[in-house]
This record gives structure tokens, sequence and C-alpha cells, in this order.
């Protein structure tokens, strides 16, 4: 692939002080490999601008530099490292939950999507019909993967059954803060924030509220096995760290 022609568009270039990319991802374009070689993703094409990428050893060795992913149908910020000692020192923080991600949505209020969709736990405390504008409500679950091939992910707590605790990988929490910015009878709109993520997360957490992105093929029941043209309306627009090196509060927002 040509330079010329990358999907991704960059917000933020290193400098030796700031040794890191920011980058904007669009809709259905991977954030990563799955295997050697492959180019059809934004961490390749990032690559393409900043070489130095390819340097940082990351948890993966195929990710390089990436600090984190977005889901594929998912559109927004990205950080990637260009030196090893900043990628070193951002997981770390990662670790201690200092790297906050926000998320901003639309999304249909369907109250029973947790019975719609099956392997969902109960409902949240506060049910999405009940829900009014500037409340907030904490999902918190341990996640596990679901359906045909994993490809879906269900939340799991103390009080699920026997058989989704069993299926967890690892007991590991995962919290999303869900600010409701507005609502009408049948649509919100929210902004959602973690410091730690699992894979669909947001997303998933969203469903067990009764809140499913609009477009989402996966939690969103008005398009579960329909074939959804439209992008999701689902973006990571925001995210903010204290930089390892200076130790100042970083910020990136949209």
């Amino acid at each position: 692939m040509a330079e010329s022609e990358n999907r991704i568009r960059v917000i933020f270039s290193p400098t030796k002080e700031n040794p890191f990319v920011v980058i904007y991802k669009p809709h259905n374009l991977p954030s990563a490999p799955l295997l050697e070689n492959e180019k059809n993703n934004a961490l390749y094409e990032a690559s393409l601008l900043f070489p130095e990428i390819n340097s940082v050893k990351g948890r993966k060795e195929i990710e390089k530099g990436l600090v984190h992913r977005l889901d594929t149908v998912t559109s927004g910020l990205i950080l990637i490292a260009t030196d090893q000692a900043f990628y070193d020192g951002i997981l770390e923080i990662q670790k201690e939950n200092g790297f906050i991600k926000s998320y901003r949505a639309q999304c249909n209020v369907i109250p029973d999507t947790n019975q719609v969709l099956p392997g969902f736990p109960k409902n949240l405390n506060k049910s999405s019909d009940l829900l009014k504008c500037n409340d907030i409500v904490y999902a918190k679950s341990f996640f596990r993967g679901y359906g045909e091939g994993l490809k879906e992910v269900r939340p799991v707590t103390e009080n699920s059954g026997f058989s989704a605790l069993k299926k967890l990988k690892n007991k590991v929490e995962y919290e999303t803060k869900i600010q409701i910015l507005s609502k009408q009878r049948e649509m919100a709109s929210v902004v959602c924030t973690i410091s730690k993520g699992y894979r669909h997360q947001v997303r998933c957490h969203l469903a067990w509220s009764g809140l499913p992105v609009i477009n989402d093929p996966l939690y969103n029941p008005y398009n579960k096995e329909k074939n959804i043209t439209e992008d999701i309306l689902f973006e990571a627009f925001s995210f903010e760290f204290i930089h390892p090196f200076t130790k100042e509060k970083i910020n990136f927002s949209l």
C-alpha cells in the first residue's frame, strides 16, 4: 500500500519529548494484524509514516508499539509508541488504571436487551426505561467469550450460573461508566469511560444496560443477523494518561 493510500489520519506526530503517535482509525479497519505481514490494518498504515514504530517490542511482537486496540467496527483515537522506554512506561500506567479512554455513542433504548439476546445476566439495577438525562450507570462484570467462534462476549457476575462462571479465563472485573447526555423515548446519547478494557467491553455493557449502540451488528437486537451497511454510531473520542517521563497529564480529544 502506498503512503498516499493511508486511511488513517495523524493527530499527533512524535517528538523527542513525546515519542508516540496518535492516529484516528476509521470504521471497519482493523487496529492491528493477526498474522505477520498483514497490511490491512491501522498499525501497518501508521508504520509506513513512522517506521520507528517497528523498533518497539510490544506485549505481542506482531503489535509493535501499539498501546491499545479498537474493535474493527469502531472509529476513533489510537496511541502508538515509537520508543521502547515510553512503551514500557505507558504499560505500567495502564496496569495501574491510569490510561483513561472515553467513547461516545448513539443508542437505541431497549430495556429488555438482555432478555432478547441470550447469555446475558439479569438487568442492571436501573433499567434503561427509567434512566434520565445526566444519570450515570456503572456496569461492572467479568467477561467470557460467547457464541459461534466466540465472536461475541457476555458479562459474567458473581450471581451468574456455574456454567458461565467456569468459562472465565481470568477473574478480572471490568467497569464501564455510562453517562446519559440526552434521552428520548427510543434513543439516547451517551458517553462511556473506562480505565481497563476488554474486547467489546463498552458495546456489551451498553447492551446489558438496555442501551445497545445503533447499527451494532453483534449487540443490538434490531440489527442482529441483518445485513447492516451503515457504520456503527460509536467512536473512541478521547483518552488521557500521565506521561511516563514528564509526569504531566496528557489528553487528546476530538
